[in-house]
């Protein structure tokens, strides 16, 4: 086994377990392992996919009452940037892109771990849903980091443990679903990626259902803890990854 499929394998295995347990960040944890080795189109190709395997997984693992009111406005803005984000994969800079969003992860996100009580925004929150929606959709067109953004809004607004398994984890799959459908049609997955999407699949399927199983028992207060730690995680792997490339 050479050394490209172990980091395929070992960057598989880690996102499916994160995303088992939290409903999304594939993408954000495999291209924090693939980045480092893999051509950034490939990479790309192979979070969307395995993105998408997972949240199929998710969704006969954990299953919650769809509540359309909430899932509508992220869905609207989320289809809406899809397309923008495709377009924008082959000419941006990958790098600066990774960067920038890292540092407001990094920076943000432990302010939030820190405080005593989770600010809650309660004024705007349809337009913020469907703002916050598009942008997902912009990174998921980017490479499947469409949970990323709409996850941190959904803390923002005070969504319980479940209302916001419930919208991330339907948002993921449409949005997914029509991101790959978008790569196929456009020849941005070509035939030569096939064989690391078949060592994507299996490699992430057990740990995404141990992480779905984990999730069921988890705490309100503990799994809020657990996403922004995720999400601050992600935020250094994205910087690690590219202020390097960035700086050279």
């Amino acid at each position: 086994m050479d050394s490209v499929t172990l980091v395929v394998i070992a960057g598989a295995v880690m996102a499916g377990f994160v995303q088992g347990l939290s409903g999304f960040a594939f993408g954000l944890v495999a291209m924090s392992v693939w980045a480092w080795t893999l051509d950034p189109r490939l990479a790309a190709a192979m979070a969307v996919f395995g993105a998408l395997t997972g949240q199929i997984v998710a969704a006969v693992m954990v299953r919650r009452r769809v509540e359309f009111s909430l899932l509508l406005p992220f869905l609207a803005g989320g289809l809406a940037g899809i397309p923008l984000g495709v377009w924008l994969l082959p000419a941006m800079n990958v790098d600066l892109f990774k960067a920038v969003l890292g540092t407001l992860l990094v920076l943000w996100c432990p302010a939030m771990l820190m405080a005593d009580r989770l600010p809650r925004i309660v004024r705007g929150g349809r337009i913020g849903d469907v703002v916050a929606g598009m942008l997902g959709g912009v990174m998921g067109g980017l490479g499947g980091f469409s949970g990323t953004l709409p996850t941190l809004w959904c803390t923002l607004r005070g969504f319980d443990k479940h209302a916001q398994r419930t919208v991330i984890q339907n948002f993921n799959l449409a949005t997914l679903s029509v991101t790959m459908a978008v790569y196929l049609s456009t020849g941005l997955v070509t035939r030569e990626m096939l064989p690391m999407f078949a060592i994507v699949a299996p490699s992430m399927l057990i740990p995404s259902l141990l992480g779905a199983r984990l999730y069921i028992g988890i705490s309100e207060a503990a799994f809020r803890k657990l996403v922004l730690s995720l999400l601050t995680a992600s935020g250094v792997a994205l910087l690690a990854s590219s202020l390097p490339k960035l700086l050279a």
